[in-house]
């Protein structure tokens, strides 16, 4: 089914009968214990830059006949300090020392607001200001708004980076305000109602001691719901980025995070039936014994389905018929997993795609008892929003990046996200997806989706990241009472980044019709990227593989990718700066394991700066 027509189904009117119900499950997480003894260890590793010694890398040459490749040896070598830092002033490489330092000291991390708020108060807020433009807030933030970013992204794209433009805002809210906003937004009134009477599992209802979802989080924006007005605002906001993206560059990206466009109810719910529907085809399929196969190998025997779903109850016999040839499924006697995300009918209400099976009866059920008509409209403007701002993004020639949220949210965030590739990414990639690979399924879900677009004829738009919500995932799984999501060491994570990336890339080789941004500051992983871009003969100027690591960190990898050809991209956050804090705070925390972890970088910094004492450079300005 459509995009156009599920988004439409949602939108009308609530009135006359409803159709039997039809339900399309997504990704469900899988389920085992991890240790966590190796997280602090390795988690230097995971958000930084890690010691290794570079080589030079023989890479492909720049092209612009993908049919025709000739092979010229480019060698980048990430020690080379003029090359990487040649944008930079001198005064931008000393203040990216002293912020690298200081974000190495513990009191100073620990008690950055405390020092913030007294610095505010010795200062005034204009010398206040002025600080963090000469020290966190200039090397971290491009600016206060779309016009004051400009000069910066202009200088990066003259040295070849470009900008994932990222409007850093957050409410500065106490633990008790976040929790409570948390509470009032992720739970239904019949859920108030009858607290002891709803059908939902415990991993996707609302806690509150994991209400403030900002504990445990490195480098992730958090926003709260407070009412429509403000999701209204905060679409706006989007929007005004996607613009300033679209005339920054003509190939930029946006970033936007779903929990910013509506009330969170909504994805907690459809993720819990996606889940269990997934769940219940697994089921079935173990029926038919084939609960050992992979994802994409499980085929149901249709006949055999048809008498599966008649014997539970699940639907009349003409019904169950209905199902599978209306949208001409079945065809080949069998149905997979992707066939069963299919089965979602037109419906007038929202509420009935929150039903969901019982493995016990077999029986369709709702996932509560009710639905006010307020909280009907709420999630019908989730997906309005989302809509207008993919077309925004089309109309600017923008690409979007949705960023990836926590486990109970993202089923339904990656559904949704799914549907709008499979309206906006037909002539292009125009809607990008992001797979944490931290989590266990991590594989399973990229396959899959990437065979989704393969056979329906889009661009596949994926961005790679190793994951932000990892210490709050674990913690939250261990006190609630339900099984790890996430990968059990940096190895295991490491190797599931590597897997993913690599099946993406020979999908890139067979068809020319993926994309990915490999979003890393993992010294190694860009050199597995590029080793592999050189045996499958992809060309950097094919613009299908992307690199992006964040405003301020790793320079000595971005720039040399980005002046040898390669497509890379700076996340560059914006905002002002009394409005940032709460975003640079988390940065002074990923720094100081990022510079206990590694002294790569600040060497690295050292040593451009003697280079250029020794060379009379000490007052060099970069030209452009």
């Amino acid at each position: 089914m459509s995009y156009t027509k599920f988004v439409a189904s949602l939108v009308r009117a609530s009135s006359g009968n409803v159709s039997k119900m039809r339900v399309s499950p997504a990704r469900c997480r899988s389920t085992v214990a991890s240790p966590r003894s190796q997280e602090e260890k390795k988690q230097e590793q995971m958000d930084g830059c890690p010691v290794v010694q570079a080589e030079p890398v023989e890479l492909i040459s720049q092209t612009k006949n993908a049919t025709d490749v000739h092979l010229n040896k480019i060698h980048i070598d990430f020690d080379n300090t003029e090359e990487a830092y040649k944008s930079k002033r001198s005064v931008e490489l000393l203040r990216s020392l002293l912020v690298f330092n200081l974000c190495a000291v513990d009191f100073l991390v620990e008690k950055n607001k405390e020092l913030m708020e007294l610095s505010k108060k010795l200062l005034g807020q204009r010398g206040f200001e002025k600080l963090m433009k000469m020290t966190f807030y200039g090397q971290f933030v491009a600016g206060e708004d779309h016009n004051s970013i400009k000069p910066l992204i202009h200088k990066n794209q003259a040295f070849g980076v470009g900008a994932v433009l990222d409007y850093s805002v957050e409410e500065d809210l106490t633990r008790e305000e976040a929790e409570k906003k948390e509470m009032d937004s992720c739970v239904s009134e019949a859920e108030k109602e009858s607290p002891d009477t709803d059908h939902r599992e415990k991993k996707y209802k609302a806690h509150r001691q994991f209400g403030d979802r900002r504990g445990g989080v490195i480098s992730a924006r958090t926003y709260f719901y407070a009412d429509e007005a403000k999701c209204d605002n905060q679409m706006e906001t989007f929007i005004n980025c996607i613009k300033a993206s679209g005339g920054a560059s003509s190939d930029g990206f946006s970033a936007i995070k779903m929990t910013a466009l509506g009330r969170p109810q909504f994805l907690l719910q459809f993720s819990e039936v996606l889940v269990k529907w997934r769940q219940f085809f697994h089921f079935l399929a173990a029926q038919q014994g084939k609960s050992d196969m992979t994802v994409l190998e499980k085929k149901l025997e249709l006949e055999q389905l048809k008498e599966s779903l008649a014997h539970m109850g699940v639907g009349a016999k003409d019904d169950i018929e209905n199902w599978f040839t209306g949208e001409k499924l079945g065809l080949s006697g069998t149905i997979d997993l992707l066939d069963w995300n299919s089965l979602i009918n037109d419906t007038t209400k929202i509420s009935n795609l929150l039903m969901m099976p019982n493995l016990e009866t077999g029986q369709l059920e709702p996932l509560l008892s009710k639905f006010t008509a307020e909280e009907e409209s709420q999630m019908k403007r989730m997906l309005q929003r989302m809509d207008i701002l993919a077309k925004h993004a089309l109309e600017n020639g923008v690409r979007l990046m949705v960023d990836a949220e926590q486990t109970y949210f993202q089923p339904a965030i990656s559904r949704l996200t799914l549907e709008m590739q499979r309206k906006f990414n037909r002539e292009k990639p125009v809607i990008f997806n992001t797979y944490q690979c931290y989590l266990k399924e991590a594989y399973d879900n990229i396959t899959l989706d990437v065979e989704l677009s393969r056979r329906e004829g889009w661009y596949f738009g994926a961005k790679l990241v190793r994951g932000a919500y990892m210490y709050q995932e674990r913690a939250r799984a261990e006190e609630i009472g339900y099984e790890d999501p996430i990968n059990p060491d940096y190895e295991a994570t490491n190797r599931m980044y590597h897997k993913c990336l690599e099946y993406v890339l020979e999908e890139i080789e067979h068809s020319r019709k993926a994309n990915i941004m490999v979003a890393t500051h993992n010294e190694d992983t860009v050199k597995f990227t590029l080793k592999k871009m050189n045996e499958m003969d992809l060309s950097p100027t094919e613009n299908k593989v992307y690199f992006g690591q964040l405003l301020g960190m790793c320079d000595q990898i971005s720039f040399p990718l980005g002046q040898a050809g390669f497509p890379v991209y700076k996340y560059v956050p914006y905002g002002p700066v009394n409005e940032v804090i709460p975003y640079l705070s988390r940065r002074a925390q990923e720094n100081r394991g990022f510079m206990k972890g590694s002294q790569r970088e600040r060497s690295l910094l050292w040593k451009e700066l003697r280079r250029r004492f020794l060379g009379g450079q000490i007052f060099y300005k970069p030209v452009y």
